[in-house]
């Protein structure tokens, strides 16, 4: 496990290809990655396996809560630990910068994903929604 560096992002744009959940959201940017990087330089938590990224949390605080977003295990690798390990390193940043509570954002649908969050204390929050506006 280590933050991802600048160098990386190449690497995590295309690991997030194969292994992310893609549907219904605007594809991943650089750009975008470049900027929760420079705001955030640990948000970005990468699993890495025989030189290659294998997994990807990422664990952002806002100075208030902590949210978590893009955990992702390539697909061949699933099962063995990779995505509990990422939670716990998101959930140890977390404590160290004061954090209280996490959120995990997980598609209703990503039926695949419920298990994980929930064999880590993870539970759907009935009463919120999530309203986005995109603002391009």
């Amino acid at each position: 496990m280590r933050k991802a560096e600048p160098a990386d992002l190449p690497a995590v744009l295309a690991f997030w290809q194969g292994a992310a959940e893609n549907g219904n959201r605007p594809v991943d940017t650089a750009e975008a990655v470049e900027a929760l990087l420079a705001r955030d330089p640990e948000a970005l938590i990468l699993a890495i396996g025989d030189g290659a990224v294998v997994g990807t949390i990422i664990a952002g605080w806002d100075g208030w809560r902590c949210h978590l977003y893009r955990l992702a295990v390539d697909p061949d690798r699933r099962r063995a630990g990779i995505g509990g390990r990422l939670i716990a390193a998101a959930e140890e940043r977390f404590r160290a910068l004061g954090g209280t509570r996490a959120d995990a954002m997980v598609l209703d649908a990503n039926e695949r994903a419920h298990g994980i969050w929930t064999a880590h204390g993870y539970r759907p929050q009935p009463e919120w929604s999530r309203w986005v506006k995109p603002l391009g």
